[in-house]
């Protein structure tokens, strides 16, 4: 069986129904000072930042969302939907999820993670391009229109992916901004951007699940150590630099405790690209599983990396309109 690699047709497809409307992004690159420092040599005299973007930023009547959703959404930073995909839908998926990390030929490729001390597929990036099934996801308008009325404008994949947590072997992930990442190794310049997780399989407090941090969206927390050479080699598999520091996650859990979104599968996670979360190791024989878009408005668009020599491999970080093809 080949590649399902999506045609220039469908790419444009999913550009277009993510948002190709929108003008080229207009972004300016005025470093000086960097509103969310962080890589750092050593502290700052406090334990984080304010954010300066808005959370929400569409009303209800432009989308699928009701007030108390995107109040729940502005308040905690993610909102979770039980039962968004069932049925034969579902099934579908699953099997594409179980035909892609089947797919021997994917191992020891670039876009295809095992985990640490095994050789089972932790994840596939890219899975829009790899999948046409999962790029007329990326596209759905049940899922665009979502993140246009949470960003408040058109939007374009930034970066997706399946997780597979396997069943005893699958290793945790900590805690993390993904924005934090995004904005010191691929340039992202605000928090404009939406994560989407469609899990796959039920997910229990057994199996590993994402924990998230309500409220802590509303802080940039900056970390410690300057970012090696091809960090990403190293942190896709177990992560220590771009880690908040214990005294500020020991702050941020008293004033506003953990949750954990768990439900049967084909529940739908959205979460602020900085809401800090991470996941335990699965000790249970069930895996967890999920397909993960995440969106980035599109006058948002990466520039430079804020903390790296150079920005991470595009099957991490892609630009707008980008036809990106699996290398070697």
């Amino acid at each position: 069986m080949t590649v399902k690699t999506s045609s220039n047709r469908k790419l444009k497809q999913v550009t277009d129904y993510v948002g190709a409307d929108t003008m080229t992004a207009q972004v300016d690159n005025t470093r000086d000072p960097d509103p969310y420092p962080t890589r750092l040599a050593k502290p700052l005299d406090t334990l984080w930042v304010a954010r300066r973007e808005g959370v929400v930023r569409g009303r209800a009547e432009q989308g699928p969302l009701g007030p108390a959703q995107l109040d729940e959404f502005e308040r905690k930073g993610f909102l979770f939907e039980p039962d968004f995909i069932n049925g034969e839908e579902l099934d579908e998926l699953c099997r594409e999820l179980s035909e892609l990390l089947s797919r021997d030929d994917f191992r020891g490729r670039d876009f295809s993670i095992t985990e640490p001390d095994s050789q089972e597929i932790r994840s596939l990036f890219a899975v829009h391009y790899l999948s046409e099934r999962f790029a007329a996801l990326a596209c759905d308008e049940r899922l665009v229109g979502r993140v246009r009325q949470i960003l408040g404008g058109d939007a374009y994949v930034h970066q997706s992916r399946i997780n597979y947590k396997p069943g005893f072997e699958g290793k945790g992930f900590s805690w993390h901004s993904d924005f934090e990442t995004w904005h010191a190794e691929d340039g992202m310049p605000a928090m404009h951007a939406v994560s989407a997780s469609i899990v796959l399989t039920d997910n229990h407090e057994f199996n590993g699940p994402l924990m998230l941090i309500p409220g802590s969206h509303k802080v940039f927390v900056p970390c410690l150590g300057e970012t090696p050479e091809n960090h990403h080699r190293q942190s896709l598999k177990r992560q220590e630099f771009g880690v908040p520091g214990r005294e500020a996650l020991r702050e941020l859990v008293a004033r506003h405790g953990i949750e954990a979104p768990k439900g049967a599968a084909g529940g739908l996670l959205l979460f602020d690209c900085n809401t800090l979360h991470g996941s335990n190791a699965n000790m249970s024989p069930d895996p967890r599983s999920n397909v993960f878009f995440v969106y980035n408005r599109r006058d948002n668009a990466c520039v430079e990396p804020f903390a790296a020599h150079r920005r991470r491999p595009s099957f991490l970080a892609h630009k707008p309109d980008e036809a990106w093809t699996p290398q070697g």
